[in-house]
């Protein structure tokens, strides 16, 4: 039986051999950061990787992680300044704005870390900063400045206040970021109604400004259509005075040449014109010089009518219930 004995001591020599250097052993990664206690308090920082020992039984080591982390803040009200100082020392509330934000942080001392908030407080205290910071950066902003004009610079300044304020606690802050600022949802309808009425009003004023230059220029065609007719009758009277003048003059100059030409042509015309209408009715003398040239091509007077060398003259028409005379 002394085998037996022999092979379980060195059993139990190996499972104690075994826990102690699973007690005394520990290995640290990359992506974390190690701090050794001792009976509650902390003896040791490894920040380097690599496989590390402890004493076994009295130490422990709290793993840290050495990546970038992320704080999450939830949506908020705060109170962007009103952009008048005057008013502002008058104690006029400025623009309410629904901000969301988050930044993103390393544990750069984990013993200061590790002594100030802890693993487990970490996160509250930083909202807890992240909140007042937020409140203190964006207070001192205009709506439009958070919006768009300084929400770069506005950004980078809330991220160097909140670094300075976690370093106590061994957190260097990397980025702090607005996710989102807009207005509370009855501000937007108000500001949306304000808008919508602010367009309208544009709208009516270029309407009105349209309507004004339409009137201008319609009043000054008119004015040119006027004296661009004005002159084009008076220039068309000016022609058509030169036109009768010219025809008068050769009237009177074929009138000088052959009288009784100039006589007959004129019968001729005065025929033509008298009886264009189907409906015309002349009441005459059968003897009327009128029609001196149906009785005698050469026009000679007829026997009981107007002497002959009275120039004919178109009649004027008359109506009677009878017939063509």
């Amino acid at each position: 039986m002394r085998p037996s004995l022999f092979g379980g001591a060195v059993a139990v020599v190996l499972l104690l051999v075994v826990i102690i250097a699973y007690s005394t052993f520990f290995t640290v990664y990359q992506t974390r950061q190690a701090l050794v206690v001792r009976l509650g308090n902390p003896v040791r920082v490894i920040t380097d990787p690599g496989l590390n020992a402890k004493v076994p039984f009295i130490d422990s080591v709290i793993y840290i992680d050495k990546r970038i982390l992320a704080i999450e803040q939830p949506a908020q009200e705060v109170i962007a300044s009103s952009g008048d100082n005057a008013n502002a020392g008058a104690g006029q509330a400025g623009e309410r704005l629904v901000v969301d934000a988050f930044a993103r942080y390393r544990i750069t001392d984990p013993l200061k870390f590790y002594q100030t908030v802890g693993p487990d407080g970490a996160s509250s205290q930083l909202a807890i900063l992240l909140n007042s910071t937020l409140r203190s950066v964006l207070g001192e902003a205009t709506l439009t400045d958070v919006v768009r004009n300084k929400r770069e610079e506005l950004m980078a300044r809330m991220r160097d206040q909140l670094d300075h304020d976690a370093q106590p606690f061994g957190i260097h802050i990397v980025d702090v970021r607005i996710r989102r600022a807009d207005l509370p949802e009855q501000n937007s309808e108000a500001v949306y109604h304000r808008m919508q009425t602010e367009r309208q009003r544009e709208a009516a004023e270029f309407r009105a400004q349209g309507s004004q230059k339409a009137q201008a220029i319609r009043a000054k065609a008119d004015r040119d259509v006027t004296v661009l007719v004005a002159d084009a009758n008076q220039q068309s009277e000016q022609i058509r005075g030169q036109g009768d003048a010219e025809r008068n003059r050769i009237f009177a100059e074929a009138f000088g040449q052959d009288p009784d030409f100039f006589a007959f042509y004129r019968s001729m015309q005065a025929y033509d014109r008298s009886m264009q209408q189907s409906n015309t009715h002349l009441v005459l003398r059968p003897d009327s010089d009128f029609f001196r040239y149906f009785g005698d091509p050469s026009g000679k007077s007829i026997p009981g009518g107007a002497a002959a060398s009275t120039a004919p003259a178109a009649a004027s028409p008359a109506h009677s219930s009878g017939g063509t005379k």
